[in-house]
């Protein structure tokens, strides 16, 4: 009789550890979180865990407790951690082109503005008559101490920016 209430108690104990199981299973898939991707109105990417008030453009990605998205076979095919996805959305590479034209006009202009600074320290070094305008459209010559201050400030931002 004491065999049967023991194999009553463990059965018992048994059903109650798989239900806190079952329960405990359903709370972590219960817990993902959902992120909606959206493109703004001047083409930046926003990410928000509320559904955003237009209708363009709304992907809705889910997160599992860990972190990782919750798209199934994402990760197949992945052996390190680290590796990381080289295939690129349109998006993803339309954000690039506009980067890449970014940083090329940048360049142009400082390249301009270094073109710009060696004229000018061109101009100082001709050892003429250097003037300014002042704001009335007047012309104001400089003497040979304030040229050569101008000339070390060119130099300086030369030196500083010009590479």
């Amino acid at each position: 009789m004491a065999a049967v209430s023991m194999m009553n108690y463990v059965t018992k104990l048994f059903m109650l550890l798989m239900a806190i199981s079952m329960w405990a299973l359903s709370i972590n898939a219960s817990h993902a979180v959902e992120v909606y991707k959206s493109i703004g109105s001047y083409g930046e990417v926003k990410y928000s865990q509320h559904p955003p008030k237009n209708g363009e453009s709304i992907e809705t990605i889910e997160f599992r407790n860990d972190g990782r998205q919750n798209t199934p076979g994402q990760l197949a095919g992945k052996t390190d951690a680290n590796q990381t996805d080289n295939s690129q959305s349109a998006e993803q590479q339309r954000v690039a082109q506009l980067e890449a034209r970014i940083k090329d006009q940048e360049a142009q202009a400082n390249a301009q503005r270094c073109q710009t600074l060696r004229n000018n320290l061109t101009n100082l070094n001709a050892n003429g008559p250097i003037y300014e305008t002042d704001a009335s459209g007047k012309r104001e010559y400089l003497d040979s101490r304030e040229i050569e201050l101008k000339r070390e400030r060119v130099q300086q931002t030369i030196g500083q920016y010009c590479s």
